[in-house]
């Protein structure tokens, strides 16, 4: 009984000891994580699922929106250019970036890319820190496959708000308006909405 008395308090204090040791090597890490936005780990941790799950990084930090049947390709970019006068956003770029007549299956047959910024906001979140810069200006990509299936996908923009320490108010609510628009454009431009 006192032998497994005794291993009890020397498990006791290895666990003690770990514990304490732990909190002085993390200490200067937990006071970050407390430091960021209210969302922060969940919105990496729904990333890291997607990563998880498909095994593609880029998976979890975009969002991808199929064109309906019956929508044509020039359609879409139309309602795109349309939407983002709808949303205060400029078309800065409009690329085709290649056609391959003969696509089979899952093969990309075409790519066009529609790049847009709202300049004023642009500008308040350069100031502010300029690797913002690597968002910019917001991208919009029509993909077709050469078994006619087309997607557009965008980047997701929850990582960039809420992804470090919390924006000033103001700054948050203008990066939600570019987040808004960059979901509600592909959105509804991949039903040939105008």
């Amino acid at each position: 009984m006192g032998l497994l008395k005794n291993l009890l308090a020397l498990l006791g204090l290895v666990v003690v000891v770990v514990v304490i040791g732990g909190y002085v090597k993390f200490s200067d890490k937990i006071a970050q994580v407390k430091a960021l936005d209210s969302e922060a780990i969940s919105t990496y941790m729904k990333m890291f699922d997607t990563v998880l799950e498909t095994g593609d990084a880029a998976k979890g930090m975009v969002l991808k929106f199929k064109v309906n049947d019956g929508v044509e390709n020039a359609d879409v970019v139309e309602s795109i250019k349309a939407l983002a006068e709808e949303y205060n956003m400029r078309i800065t770029g409009d690329t085709k970036m290649y056609t391959v007549p003969d696509a089979k299956g899952n093969e990309v047959k075409s790519v066009r890319n529609i790049s847009m910024c709202s300049l004023d906001i642009s500008k308040k979140f350069l100031d502010f820190s300029r690797e913002f810069g690597g968002f910019m200006p917001c991208r919009i990509m029509l993909i077709e496959s050469g078994n006619g299936e087309r997607y557009l996908y965008t980047l997701d923009l929850t990582l960039a708000i809420h992804g470090g320490r919390p924006l000033p108010a103001e700054m948050l609510i203008l990066a939600t308006s570019v987040q808004k628009a960059m979901e509600n454009i592909p959105a509804r431009a991949a039903k040939g909405d105008f």
